[in-house]
């Protein structure tokens, strides 16, 4: 992809803080088992194991050996932000490092998507920002001013982001949503999550998977369907 010219959006509302930490007890993976949209690539993996943040969406798009619009961004997002970094299809130029990491951590950055590579991972864990990113690479991008975008539209992981959207990352994934369907969301994973706690107790008491869920009467279902159809 070629980019030859700046595009600046304006700075996005920032997601209610209660909303936020309510979200951030949402594990991906139960998301998971209603949606199978919304999720970025499983190769975007986090740097820093065990970690879960829910942020505000702040989008850039920056391609190939380029990386000056980030300088840009880094003064203008906000503490509880999460960046999220278009790389237009480049798998060679890392634009984020350990420079990069101090200042996310001074600004106080709840988290950093890259849909690409990233260097220094040892000092990017130090910085303790989470990160996630598809690799490493030791080729940094330049400051070479060729153009970019800043809270505009964009697409990470295979799924379209917009400034002021949600993201819920974790070492399961990285989940994008717009801001009007988070609280719903949110009211029915933890539920299930709160649900999964109770199921797990049942069985260490000594109950089976068939005492929680019929599954010998939907299989008998499915097999009765099956000799209707076929006569």
């Amino acid at each position: 992809m070629s980019i030859t010219s700046y595009r600046i959006g304006d700075v996005c509302e920032q997601l209610d803080s209660t909303l936020l930490a309510r979200f951030a007890r949402v594990e991906a993976a139960t998301v998971g088992h209603y949606l199978h949209d919304r999720f970025m690539r499983t190769d975007i993996r986090p740097l820093i194991d065990g970690v879960r943040i829910a942020g505000t969406a702040v989008t850039v798009s920056i391609a190939g050996p380029d990386s000056t619009l980030l300088y840009y961004a880094m003064d203008r997002v906000r503490p509880g932000d999460v960046l999220v970094i278009d790389r237009c299809g480049d798998e060679r130029h890392a634009p984020w490092g350990g420079f990069m990491a101090a200042v996310a951590k001074v600004r106080g950055l709840a988290g950093v998507i890259v849909d690409g590579m990233i260097t220094d991972p040892a000092a990017i864990r130090a910085a303790g920002v989470p990160t996630w990113a598809r690799g490493v690479s030791p080729i940094t991008t330049k400051l070479l001013n060729f153009g970019g975008g800043f809270n505009i539209p964009i697409a990470c992981g295979g799924v379209s982001v917009n400034p002021g959207d949600a993201v819920l990352a974790d070492d399961c994934g990285v989940l994008v949503l717009p801001h009007d369907q988070v609280a719903g969301m949110t009211d029915v994973a933890l539920a299930d999550q709160e649900d999964e706690g109770g199921w797990i107790k049942r069985i260490e008491a000594g109950e089976r998977l068939q005492d929680l869920v019929d599954v010998a009467a939907m299989i008998a279902e499915r097999n009765k369907q099956d000799q209707i159809s076929h006569g």
